[in-house]
């Protein structure tokens, strides 16, 4: 098999946007997968050692994520740049994985050795906003009073409950642009 570790993080993903987390099982996986339960096991020690690496990985990807936002900074819109980040970060597995998080105990256990303080790839997502709202400060286009400490965050909240229903349609790229712009509004350079 081509990238065993790549497709069982995909399959989980899908299990865990179809279904969400009471529904991911290493049989479920392997399943969806197309391949035998023992491959899952010859790559991980057990199913809360793939589900850790599926969440680091997911994590580095938001890491990519902040280097690019990061370097969008003075160019299009401040409103619009964070309406994308929001939407890539939300519309991928993020608010699934935070259902994993938080409903698996083991998990969370494992994961608070090497991340102990806030919710495993959304304290990686509002470190990203914040990068992004200081370069955009250092650029002049926020102004310099602004409390990126508060704004990320905030961002990152109303981010996720516009995400949440993971049976629902993704909200349209207005209403993102909306909340973004309420948050922001008074941060930004007139």
């Amino acid at each position: 098999m081509r990238d065993v570790r790549e497709q069982l993080f995909d399959a989980a993903e899908r299990i865990l946007r179809q279904d969400g987390p009471s529904a991911l099982t290493s049989r479920a996986v392997t399943a969806e997968a197309g391949c035998a339960k023992g491959v899952l096991h010859r790559h991980f020690a057990d199913f809360d050692d793939f589900l850790a690496e599926l969440v680091l990985d997911r994590i580095a990807r938001i890491d990519h994520q902040a280097a690019a936002l990061r370097e969008s900074a003075g160019t299009g819109t401040v409103v619009g740049n964070l309406s994308g980040a929001l939407t890539d970060v939300f519309g991928s597995v993020a608010v699934a994985i935070v259902s994993l998080v938080t409903f698996r105990d083991e998990l969370r256990a494992r994961l608070r050795r090497t991340r102990p303080t806030g919710v495993p790839l959304m304290a990686e997502a509002t470190q990203m906003i914040a990068s992004y709202l200081g370069a955009e400060q250092e650029q002049g286009r926020i102004v310099a009073v602004a409390d990126i400490d508060v704004l990320a965050p905030t961002l990152i909240g109303a981010g996720h409950l516009l995400f949440a229903d993971r049976k629902g349609t993704p909200p349209e790229p207005a209403a993102v642009s909306r909340v973004v712009n309420a948050v922001i509004a008074g941060a930004l350079t007139p």
